[in-house]
């Protein structure tokens, strides 16, 4: 988690992504999946998914090191990540992004102000202590922290999928 914190440092500082302390980080580790430089062991890119809702995740944290960029970590990451997604049983993965281009490239679709839920969702949303929440429903509180990113939407293919549950 503090490899996964340094990688996102810098782009805290050019106001790309949110800040967070390293025990936000810690409490989501099982979220995250990892890209490893296999001849440095370096950690060269992170990304979570984090559920919402029955149906709904977000992706958060998508980052790959400068050095790495263009070589396909992003894209590894975010096919893991919606692998994951679906084994959780999500249909949907919202993301709040600058890099519009590359979710278009894997399929997300910007969206308006306004994403559509249901009512009785929204009033348990709302009710979310979690920033990302509030981004996805475009509360007025996250506003400043989020001027100028895109909000995007990608629905996951269901054919083929496969559903693990734990025996009771």
């Amino acid at each position: 988690m503090r490899a996964i914190k340094q990688l996102v440092e810098p782009l805290v500082l050019q106001r790309v992504l949110l800040g967070k302390e390293l025990v936000v980080f810690f409490e989501s580790l099982q979220e995250f999946r990892v890209a490893v430089d296999d001849a440095t062991g370096e950690v060269v890119g992170c990304g979570a998914v984090h559920v919402i809702w029955e149906d709904l995740g977000e992706v958060r944290t998508l980052v790959a090191s400068d050095d790495w960029r263009g070589r396909g970590v992003g894209h590894a990451l975010l096919q893991s990540l919606e692998v994951e997604a679906l084994e959780l049983g999500l249909s949907r993965l919202f993301c709040l992004t600058f890099e519009v281009e590359f979710f278009e490239r894997h399929g997300f679709m910007s969206v308006d102000e306004q994403l559509l839920v249901d009512p009785e969702v929204y009033a348990e949303l709302v009710r979310s202590p979690d920033e990302g929440v509030a981004e996805f429903l475009d509360l007025s509180r996250v506003k400043p922290n989020t001027l100028g990113n895109s909000r995007m939407l990608k629905v996951l293919p269901l054919q083929g999928a496969v559903r693990v549950h734990a025996e009771q």
